[in-house]
């Protein structure tokens, strides 16, 4: 993490004491592990919903859930900073709606998203992050649901963050509700500083563009071997690859920008998520505008409506 920070230009954000403090991001996935990172100086999972087992206190007998919260608002505090996340003084509202192997439904999500909504006041949800998705192809029930339950969110004023899945290199490969146009859809990118050869270890990433010639994914994010919360005490933190990792970091660089500019709504964070990303050397159906930049979206660019 502490090479993503670097690549993301999170100091700019912590020159200007911005850590997320006060915005709730809501993570749909496994679960979360009870980590040192998440409550050291008290507890910043403030809100924990079981679709699966209904189990009323926080754990992730999988250990995806875990690494992305991590990723969005870890402390770092067991690596004395080095693993912290992007928005570490943020807090999470966890929806557990993946088992044991990973596997879950498109119901649970629905239903998942529909609470979401009902308590985004109550929890100061600003953020949705979704690091699962269904298979790319032809659009299916699932799809479909997946979809519609994404745009619900963010037609209710959510900013939601989604995986471009991990389907590629073919085109038309972005998952489900990553082919949404109105959410942010994340791919992931391993090397920057060489963009005219793109690494084999990110070939995995999803392609666009959409069944609807709807350009995606919007925005790309580091994803490859990603060391973020365990799930497990004996191992407090592992290392993980995907687009899944890729999508909370842009999560957690969004909590930064609304630390900021607190009023901005969905659509102008995407705009400006847009406007100041960096192009590089790849296809727009891998990289659509460009890797995910923090500094640009805090000079002033982002508060002016």
């Amino acid at each position: 993490m502490n090479i993503v920070r670097q690549r993301t230009g999170t100091d700019s954000a912590y020159k200007q004491n911005l850590y997320g403090s006060g915005i709730g991001i809501a993570v749909l996935d496994s679960g979360i592990y009870p980590h040192p990172d998440f409550m050291n100086h008290g507890s910043r999972i403030t809100a924990f919903r079981d679709f699966v087992n209904h189990r009323q206190t926080p754990y992730d007998d999988n250990g995806h859930g875990t690494h992305i919260a991590g990723i969005i608002a870890g402390s770092g505090y067991l690596s004395e900073g080095k693993y912290m996340g992007m928005a570490p003084r943020a807090h999470l509202i966890i929806l557990k709606i993946l088992d044991s192997k990973g596997n879950g439904t498109a119901e649970t999500v629905c239903r998942a998203i529909e609470w979401t909504v009902r308590n985004r006041s109550r929890f100061h949800i600003h953020i949705l992050n979704i690091s699962i998705g269904a298979k790319a192809g032809e659009e299916t029930t699932e799809s479909r649901m997946l979809m519609d339950a994404a745009e619900y969110a963010w037609d209710r004023g959510l900013t939601v963050v989604a995986a471009a899945g991990n389907n590629g290199p073919a085109s038309g490969s972005v998952t489900s509700p990553g082919t949404s146009k109105k959410i942010i859809t994340v791919g992931a990118a391993h090397e920057i500083t060489v963009p005219e050869h793109p690494s084999s270890s990110c070939l995995f990433s999803g392609r666009g563009p959409t069944r609807t010639c709807i350009c995606k994914p919007e925005i790309l994010a580091p994803g490859f071997r990603i060391c973020s919360c365990g799930h497990l005490p004996a191992h407090p933190y592992v290392i993980r690859s995907g687009t899944s990792m890729a999508s909370p970091v842009v999560s957690g660089g969004i909590a930064l920008i609304l630390n900021k500019y607190p009023d901005l709504t969905n659509k102008e964070v995407k705009r400006c998520l847009l406007k100041s990303a960096r192009p590089l050397n790849y296809p727009k159906s891998y990289q659509g505008w460009g890797f995910f930049h923090i500094p640009e979206c805090l000079d002033g660019r982002c508060g002016s409506h």
